[in-house]
């Protein structure tokens, strides 16, 4: 049976009740876990009271600011993990942004100052946390990210993120190599097409979600609860064996050819 009671888990990325990172946050509550949530901080403080007030049914140990962009703020955000908590077993990165510019038109027009925000934000992060996250991880741990078919296959619009996505597929199994001693796990989730804030501007987000449902062998689209389950799956014992995947929840659409 999934059991994650006495467990910690540190959920990034939730924005909104649409956010994949909610639907991970309640599968783990859901399986025994204790929540600590982190938030984008913005100076008006109003991102911090949605996210705060989405959360409160998980009722959260810990609520913490963390713009992965600010070292000291990332810093800050592990030394009050070590106060507070001590250790931790589960981090759920759920960080990903490009300019709305770098998500239309040519790939070939992608700036150089939008090209290093995608994959700064999108990639190096899973690296930065993760190197945060294994000196209290003592004993063993999970680290599990987000990512799309789009890190593998050319998507339209999809653009630099498809380029972001590559690396973090790649942090991935570099960091499943290096922490595997330490008996931490790193995997990530290809979540299929799923109407986010953050997929909200992707150019033809609803094309490509109909074009799922109508070509997925399942027929249709996949939710935030069904990624959610398969987070917790990964962070279980019932996934012991398992580092350094990349693991589909999609309706089957990866499989498809023409």
């Amino acid at each position: 049976m999934l059991d994650l009671t006495g467990k910690k888990a540190l959920v990034t990325g939730i924005a909104n009740n649409r956010s994949i990172a909610w639907g991970i946050a309640q599968q783990l509550h859901t399986a025994g876990a204790e929540i600590g949530i982190t938030y984008l901080p913005d100076d008006k403080g109003r991102a911090e009271e949605k996210v705060r007030k989405l959360t409160e049914p998980l009722t959260p140990s810990l609520f913490l600011p963390c713009n992965v962009q600010d070292d000291a703020q990332v810093t800050e955000l592990f030394d009050t993990l070590q106060e507070k908590w001590g250790s931790f077993d589960i981090l759920i990165h759920c960080l990903a942004f490009a300019n709305r510019d770098d998500l239309t038109g040519h790939f070939s027009d992608t700036s150089r100052a939008g090209f290093d925000l995608a994959l700064s934000v999108s990639a190096y992060s899973l690296v930065r946390l993760a190197q945060g996250a294994k000196a209290l991880m003592s004993e063993g741990g999970n680290i599990v990210t987000l990512t799309y078919l789009g890190g593998v296959r050319v998507v339209p619009n999809y653009n630099v993120m498809g380029v972001a996505k590559a690396a973090l597929e790649m942090n991935v199994r570099y960091l499943a190599a290096e922490l595997g001693p330490q008996n931490i796990r790193v995997n990530g989730i290809s979540a299929g097409p799923i109407r986010t804030l953050a997929s909200s501007a992707i150019g033809g987000i609803l094309d490509m979600i109909h074009h799922v449902e109508e070509v997925a062998p399942l027929r249709r689209t996949v939710t935030q609860t069904e990624v959610g389950n398969t987070a917790a799956f990964l962070c279980s014992d019932l996934a012991s064996g398992i580092t350094g995947q990349i693991l589909y929840v999609d309706s089957g659409y990866a499989i498809m050819g023409m």
